[in-house]
């Protein structure tokens, strides 16, 4: 099929069991710049976990949706976000990437900040007009900001009809929920340090990638092998499954999704396995028994005995497998993104159990862990393919199409989810 003006970005036929994604969507810096302002400014985007600014003057500096950031507490403790841009002639105020600060200074000519975000004081006030005044000056901030369960999400669309987080989470708010049902206050927290990468590859591939199961038994085969190796009991594929035995694709509402699995690779708060050691069983056990008596033997099943990869429309995942990854991401380019991740615990975790999840984390998911490497590896192989989307502009997404009812984790539903919002919001239609 040649492309025309007209050519849909998304092909949705479920009674011809028919989907496939246009490949120009990967490859064209139009598609992005369309992007930015129907999805990434629209949406609820992730902008950090309140455990990152613990203390009244506590901040950290990022970008989200191309916005330099001030991601802090105020005086009163509450967690803030600020534009990073003077009011005066546009320099970014905190030029650190993390800290404490009573106030922000902007070093081109000096207006300072507060950690309300009000304009404290600025040099040579008496010869501005009479009519200057400083209240007007203050910091900006996104027209909404919220949080659920200690994660804080902006949204830059400051019309009056834009859904609550609360309504724009749904049925993802059910898998936070079971994270920080680990905690036996409800309380988690971002361990201290992260990892930050560039991927040459479009920002939806990762998307696609964080909670695609059919891709395990080959792009990470070496991951499998070293767990059969170090005495982990695996199961065959059979019956169209693959690793693990069993698990289902969600869709969520508002294009969120998740796979959802039976674990069967061990994680600090389920079950011991041997490349945990010997010396992790009574920690683990220790662990267990509390999930239990807190939360009964069925609860404490559901937060222990699965793994769950969960997308938040557009770019949050948040992996609740042999660690709990918090990773987030935004173009750069139509063939570059920025990836960041860190790991997240219980705030009451012993340092032992601290010790096994982080060895977990970086295990898998570490720069040179398991996973890391051979998903950078596969996303840019596939946007390298891309090149060739003229004379091939079509990416087929039809497995589990023919199915009734449950969906695998292997199967594609939960992926199309993810692309039937993004042409609803990309056609203007949400």
């Amino acid at each position: 099929m040649n492309q025309t003006p007209d050519t849909p970005w998304v092909i949705n036929q479920p009674e011809a069991m028919h989907f496939a994604v246009n490949r120009a969507t990967l490859v064209d810096p139009q598609i992005l710049e369309l992007e930015r302002r129907r999805i990434f400014d629209t949406c609820w985007i992730y902008v950090g976990h309140e455990s990152e600014v613990r203390e009244p003057g506590d901040f950290r500096t990022r970008t989200v949706c191309g916005r330099p950031l001030i991601f802090c507490r105020d005086s009163k403790g509450e967690a803030r976000v600020y534009l990073n841009t003077c009011r005066h002639r546009g320099s970014l105020v905190c030029r650190e990437p993390e800290g404490n600060a009573k106030y922000f200074t902007c070093f081109y000519h000096g207006w300072t900040y507060d950690r309300d975000g009000a304009l404290y004081g600025l040099p040579g006030q008496s010869a501005y007009p009479p009519n200057f005044n400083r209240a007007e000056f203050a910091l900006q901030t996104p027209p909404k900001v919220a949080s659920y369960r200690g994660f804080v999400f902006l949204n830059f669309d400051s019309g009056a009809n834009v859904m609550s987080l609360d309504d724009y989470l749904a049925g993802a708010k059910e898998y936070i929920d079971l994270i920080c049902d680990q905690s036996p206050s409800g309380e988690m927290e971002i361990i201290p340090g992260s990892q930050e990468y560039d991927i040459r590859a479009n920002w939806k591939l990762l998307a696609e990638n964080s909670f695609d199961d059919y891709h395990l038994p080959a792009t990470h085969s070496t991951w499998l092998d070293y767990l059969k190796n170090s005495g982990v009991e695996m199961k065959r594929p059979e019956k169209g499954h693959m690793l693990p035995a069993h698990g289902v694709g969600k869709v969520l509402g508002n294009g969120h999704a998740v796979i959802d699995n039976i674990n069967f690779r061990g994680r600090p708060v389920a079950r011991w396995i041997p490349i945990y050691g010997e010396a992790a069983k009574p920690e683990i056990e220790r662990i267990r028994a509390e999930l239990v008596t807190r939360l009964g033997e069925a609860r404490a099943a559901r937060v222990a005995d699965t793994n769950r990869n969960l997308l938040v429309f557009p770019n949050l995942v948040i992996n609740d497998g042999s660690s709990v990854t918090v990773r987030y991401f935004e173009p750069r380019a139509a063939d570059n993104m920025v990836v960041r991740a860190c790991a997240l615990g219980p705030k009451e975790e012993t340092p032992a159990a601290r010790a096994i999840r982080l060895d977990s984390f970086l295990t898998f998911y570490g720069p040179g862990g398991f996973a890391t490497p051979d998903d950078i590896e596969a996303l840019e192989s596939v946007q390298a393919g891309m090149a060739s989307y003229r004379e091939m502009p079509w990416s087929v997404m039809t497995r589990g199409m023919a199915k009734e009812g449950e969906q695998l984790n292997t199967d594609e539903r939960h992926l199309r989810e993810f692309w039937i919002q993004w042409d609803k919001l990309m056609r203007g239609a949400a």
